[in-house]
């Protein structure tokens, strides 16, 4: 597929890009080119080959999705300015 300047001046109105007539023809080789490695990769006999996530192919550990309360309150609260008991005491501020 080859692109010709009234093409490139389409999609960069679509993109919302301003491309001055100066840099038009600069443009069309680069997208040109750009197309071309495309259709080379086109090319590739992919049949057989599965898609690959992670190149490589490990698992991210996982750990028991259990709730609990941290099990260190005087650690967690040690910085806060008030506190009643095992939680953090704000002052209210709805009526």
């Amino acid at each position: 597929m080859s692109l010709d300047k009234a093409t490139v001046t389409h999609i960069a109105h679509l993109a919302r890009i301003e491309v001055e007539d100066a840099q038009l023809e600069t443009m069309v080789g680069e997208l040109n080119n750009i197309l071309s490695w495309i259709e080379q990769l086109n090319e590739v006999d992919t049949d057989g080959v599965a898609p690959l996530a992670s190149v490589t192919g490990h698992a991210l550990p996982l750990r028991a999705d259990a709730v609990g309360d941290g099990a260190y309150p005087d650690r967690v609260l040690a910085n806060a300015p008030d506190r009643a008991m095992d939680f953090y005491s704000v002052p209210k501020v709805v009526e």
